[in-house]
C-alpha cells in the first residue's frame, strides 16, 4: 500500500509538469485552458489529494480482504437493503473508475497473472482469484477518482486531472507490481498454480476437434516439401469463451510464471525440437546437416537460403504429439508466419537466422497464450518485433555497432533457447535487456556526433520546466494587483521568459538580469495614472530606455514579430491614457511600488521548489519555444519551424512497398481479433516513436533514413542522426515533431512492425490459395 500511495504521490506531480508540456503542442485555445486549469487545481490541492487517495486505498484494501467479502456477483446473496439510489456524479465517478483500472489492467496484464498467484498463496485462497486481489486496479481506479474529487468541484477539470494522472499511473505500475512480486517472491512465498477452465461440454479448446477445422492444407497442385494452412471456413473457427479480455490459454497462465498448458508429449517435442535447433550452426542453410529438401529454407530473393522452417519440417510429428484441431490450428498459423518472417526484405539475413531460432518458442507461447495473436502488449511479440525493428538501424554486421547488436541478441535468442521458455519472466527480461542495450548504443550515437547534445537538451528542458514554474509564480503573485489583463499576462508569461533566460546564461545576480526585473516593474508603473507636469516629464525622460530595454529583452527570447506588434498596439494606448488621468496618492504610488519590488526581487524557484501549478508561456496562441543560442542550435542540429518550406509538397515513392495496414489486415479466422495497428504516419506516430528506431524525414529537400537517439526525460526534445561514418545530429521539438508527422515528413520505416506484416502476407496468400481452390471445385 505504501508502494502504491508513493507511486500515485508520483504521477500526480509529474502530471503537474507534464500537463503544460502536453499543452505546449495543443493548437486549441479552449483545450489549452483546460490543461491549464487543471494544472493550477492539482498543484493547489495536492496534499488533498495525497490525504484522499491514501484513505481510500484504505478502506478499498480493508474491504476486499474481508474473508466474507463474496468474490463475484450472485443474485443469490443479494437482498433489499443493497438497493440505493445514486445520482449521475457517482454513476460518472464510478465509469471513470472502471475506465482507469481497465488502462492499469491492460499495461500490467502479465504482471497481474502472477501477482493474482502470490496473493492467492497469501490470502489461503484455493485457486487465484482476481477478484479477490486487494492491490488490483479496480481498487487503484476507484481511489484515484476519490482523490481527484478532493482537487476540484468543476468536472472539466476533473475529467483531465483523472486522465493525466491515470496515463502517467499506468505507465509506472508495472515497474510497481513487479517490486511486489520480487518482494514476495524473496519473502519465499510460492504462487498458486491454476486449475483448468472447464465447462459442461469438457475443456474448452478440447472438444472442438468434431465441431470446428482448422486452418486446413494448402489448395492441392502448390507442391513442395511442406503443406501450409489454408483459410478455416466461415462459421467453423473454433469458438473462445472469454472473461475479461482473456481467452481461456490466456486464463492458464493467470497462476504466475508459467505460460498457458500444453499436452505434455507436445511439449516434449517442442523442447527436444528447440534444443536441436540450438545445437545447430548459426550460419544458415546448408551447414545445418541432414536432408536439405526436408528443412524447407527462406530466401530474401537472392536465392540464398536463410533459415530453416522447423515447424514446417516437423510438421507432422507436431500435430501427431498434440490433441485437438486448436492446437493443429495454431501450429499451422505460426508455421505460415514463419515463412514470411524468415522471408522478409527488410530483416537481413545475419538477423532472420536468430529469429529462426525462436520458432518453436514461440510456438510453444502460442499454444499457450492464444492472445500472442492479438495483443500487441505481449512480451514475446514485442520481442520478436523489437528486434527486427531495431535491425534496421544497420546496414553492416561485420564491424561496428551492427556487430554488437548482433552478438547481444544470438545470446539473448540462445538463453531463451536453452532457459525455461516456459516462463513469461524470461520473455519480459530479455526484452528489458534489448531495451536498455539499444537505448545504451542509441545515445553512444548521439555523443559520437555531438558530444554535449544529450546534457544541453536536458538543461534546455529544465530550463523550460523553471521559466514554467516563474510563470505560474508571476500569476499568482500579480493576481491581485490593479493592472490591465494584458499587461499583467505580458509580464508573467512573456517577460518572464526574458528574466530566467538572461538569469540563466549571466547569473541572477547580473547586471542585465536584474535590468531585466527591473524592467518588468517599470513597464507595470508606467501605465498608471500621470496627473502632474512632473509626473509626465519624467514618463517621457524613461519612456526611450524602456522600450529599447523591451526590444532587446523580446529578441533574445525570440518573440515573433506578429505578437510584438499586438502588445505594442495595446500599449501605446494604456500609455496616452495614463497621461489623461489624474494622479492617484503617494501612498498607494508607493505601496504598489514596494510590492513589485518585493515580487521581482524574489529568487527564482528552485528545482525542488513547490510552486502553485505550472503553466506554459503563452500568449495570444503563441507557444514559446526553448531558447537557443545560434551555437547551440547548431551543436545539437536543432531543427526550427522556420526552416522548413511547409508550402512545399512532400512525396514519397511507396510503389516497393506493401500498403499501410489495419486491424483487418491481420485478423485470421478463428482467432481473437486483433489489437490496432501502431501508427506509421500521420499526427498520431509523434506518440509513438521509439529510441533506437529508424524513421524516413524529408529535410533539405530529400528523404533521409534517421534514427531517434535521444528522447528527454519530459518528451520535450527529440534527437536523430543520420549517416554511417559522418554522422549529423538532427534535433527538434515535440511541438516541430508533431508538425513533421502531421506534414507527412517523418514515417516509420517500417509501414507494420514484423509479426504484423508477416499476417498480413499469410492472410493474402490464405486467401488467394482459397479462391485457386474454389476455381479448381469448380
Amino acid at each position: 500500500m505504501r508502494r502504491l500511495h508513493d507511486t500515485a504521490q508520483q504521477a500526480a506531480q509529474r502530471c503537474v509538469e507534464s500537463l503544460g508540456l502536453t499543452a505546449l503542442t495543443t493548437m486549441s485555445a479552449r483545450e489549452r485552458d483546460g490543461l491549464l486549469a487543471a494544472q493550477f487545481e492539482l498543484n493547489r490541492n495536492l496534499s488533498a489529494f495525497e490525504l484522499a487517495f491514501g484513505k481510500r486505498l484504505q478502506e478499498q484494501v480493508e474491504r476486499a480482504l474481508d474473508p466474507y467479502q463474496p468474490s463475484g456477483r450472485s443474485l443469490e446473496v443479494t437482498d433489499w437493503t443493497a438497493l440505493r439510489l445514486v445520482d449521475d456524479a457517482e454513476v460518472e465517478a464510478q465509469v471513470s473508475a472502471d475506465r482507469m483500472g481497465l488502462a492499469i489492467q491492460h499495461a500490467c496484464e502479465w504482471e497481474l497473472r502472477e501477482l493474482d498467484g502470490y496473493l492467492g498463496s497469501l490470502l489461503h485462497l484455493e485457486h487465484p482469484d482476481h477478484q479477490r486481489n486487494p492491490l488490483r486496479p479496480e481498487i487503484i481506479g476507484k481511489a484515484l477518482v476519490a482523490a481527484v474529487e478532493s482537487v476540484s468541484d468543476q468536472p472539466h477539470v476533473r475529467q483531465v486531472a483523472v486522465n493525466e494522472i491515470g496515463r502517467g499511473l499506468a505507465s509506472m505500475m508495472p515497474g510497481v507490481y513487479r517490486e511486489i512480486i520480487a518482494e514476495l517472491r524473496d519473502s519465499g512465498l510460492q504462487p498458486l498454480s491454476l486449475a483448468r477452465r472447464t465447462t459442461q461440454r469438457g475443456e474448452l479448446g478440447r472438444d472442438t476437434g468434431a465441431r470446428s477445422s482448422s486452418l486446413g492444407e494448402f489448395a492441392a497442385g502448390t507442391g513442395g516439401a511442406h503443406a501450409a494452412p489454408a483459410a478455416a471456413a466461415p462459421g467453423a473457427g473454433t469458438r473462445f469463451a472469454t472473461h475479461g479480455g482473456d481467452a481461456p490459454r490466456a486464463a492458464a497462465a493467470t497462476g504466475g510464471s508459467t505460460i498457458g498448458h500444453v499436452d505434455a508429449q507436445l511439449g516434449a517435442v517442442i523442447r527436444r525440437l528447440a534444443h536441436l535447433g540450438a545445437s545447430m550452426p548459426d550460419t544458415g542453410a546448408g551447414e545445418h546437416g541432414g536432408d536439405s529438401a526436408a528443412l524447407p529454407a527462406s530466401s530474401h530473393g537472392s536465392g540464398v537460403a536463410v533459415a530453416p522452417n522447423l515447424i514446417y519440417a516437423h510438421r507432422e510429428e507436431l500435430r501427431q504429439a498434440s490433441s485437438g484441431a486448436l492446437d493443429h490450428m495454431v501450429i499451422d498459423v505460426v508455421g505460415t508466419l514463419f515463412e514470411h518472417i524468415l522471408s522478409d526484405p527488410k530483416v537481413p539475413p545475419q538477423m532472420a537466422r536468430q529469429i529462426a531460432r525462436l520458432q518453436l518458442p514461440v510456438l510453444r507461447v502460442a499454444l499457450g497464450d492464444i492472445t500472442f495473436f492479438s495483443s500487441r502488449r505481449h512480451p514475446v511479440r514485442r520481442f520478436v518485433n523489437r528486434i527486427a525493428s531495431l535491425t534496421c538501424a544497420f546496414d553492416d554486421f561485420s564491424d561496428g555497432p551492427g556487430k554488437e547488436f548482433l552478438r547481444l541478441v544470438r545470446d539473448l535468442v540462445q538463453q531463451i533457447v536453452e532457459g525455461d521458455f516456459d516462463q513469461m519472466a524470461l520473455y519480459e527480461r530479455k526484452l528489458s535487456e534489448l531495451e536498455a542495450f539499444s537505448a545504451a548504443q542509441a545515445r553512444q550515437d548521439l555523443q559520437a556526433a555531438a558530444a554535449d547534445a544529450p546534457q544541453l537538451l536536458e538543461d534546455k528542458e529544465q530550463a523550460l520546466l523553471l521559466q514554467q514554474r516563474y510563470v505560474k509564480r508571476l500569476e499568482a503573485d500579480l493576481a491581485g494587483v490593479a493592472l490591465p489583463e494584458f499587461l499583467r499576462t505580458f509580464v508573467a508569461q512573456v517577460w518572464s521568459q526574458a528574466i530566467v533566460h538572461l538569469s540563466l546564461r549571466h547569473g541572477e545576480d547580473s547586471e542585465r538580469a536584474r535590468r531585466a526585473r527591473q524592467v518588468a516593474r517599470e513597464l507595470l508603473l508606467s501605465v498608471l495614472p500621470k496627473g502632474t507636469p512632473a509626473e509626465r516629464k519624467a514618463f517621457v525622460l524613461a519612456l526611450p530606455p524602456l522600450m529599447k530595454d523591451l526590444n532587446e529583452g523580446l529578441a533574445q527570447i525570440g518573440w515573433p514579430e506578429d505578437a510584438k506588434k499586438v502588445f505594442f498596439s495595446q500599449l501605446l494606448p494604456a500609455h496616452a491614457e495614463s497621461l489623461k488621468s489624474g494622479s492617484i496618492s503617494q501612498l498607494d504610488y508607493n505601496l504598489l511600488a514596494r510590492r513589485l519590488d518585493a515580487i521581482f526581487g524574489a529568487p527564482l524557484p528552485r528545482p525542488g521548489d513547490r510552486v502553485p501549478g505550472v503553466a506554459l508561456p503563452v500568449l495570444d496562441d503563441v507557444v514559446a519555444e526553448p531558447v537557443f543560442s545560434a551555437d547551440e542550435a547548431q551543436r545539437v542540429g536543432l531543427v526550427s519551424e522556420n526552416a522548413v518550406d511547409w508550402t512545399q509538397k512532400v512525396d514519397i515513392d511507396l510503389s516497393a512497398e506493401e500498403p499501410v495496414l489495419t486491424a483487418d489486415d491481420v485478423r485470421l479466422e478463428g482467432l481473437p481479433a486483433p489489437d490496432a495497428i501502431e501508427p506509421a504516419s500521420g499526427a498520431a506516430l509523434a506518440q509513438h516513436v521509439q529510441v533506437g528506431v529508424v524513421y524516413r524525414m524529408h529535410l533539405d529537400g530529400e528523404w533521409h533514413k534517421v534514427r531517434l537517439t535521444y528522447v528527454s526525460p519530459n518528451r520535450t526534445f527529440f534527437a536523430f542522426t543520420r549517416g554511417r561514418k559522418h554522422q549529423r545530429t538532427i534535433s527538434m521539438t515535440s511541438r516541430m515533431l508533431t508538425k513533421m508527422c502531421e506534414a507527412g515528413r517523418l514515417r516509420a520505416f517500417e509501414n507494420a512492425h514484423l509479426l504484423e506484416r508477416a499476417t498480413a502476407r499469410a492472410r493474402r496468400q490464405l486467401a488467394a490459395l482459397g479462391q485457386g481452390a474454389s476455381r479448381s471445385v469448380h
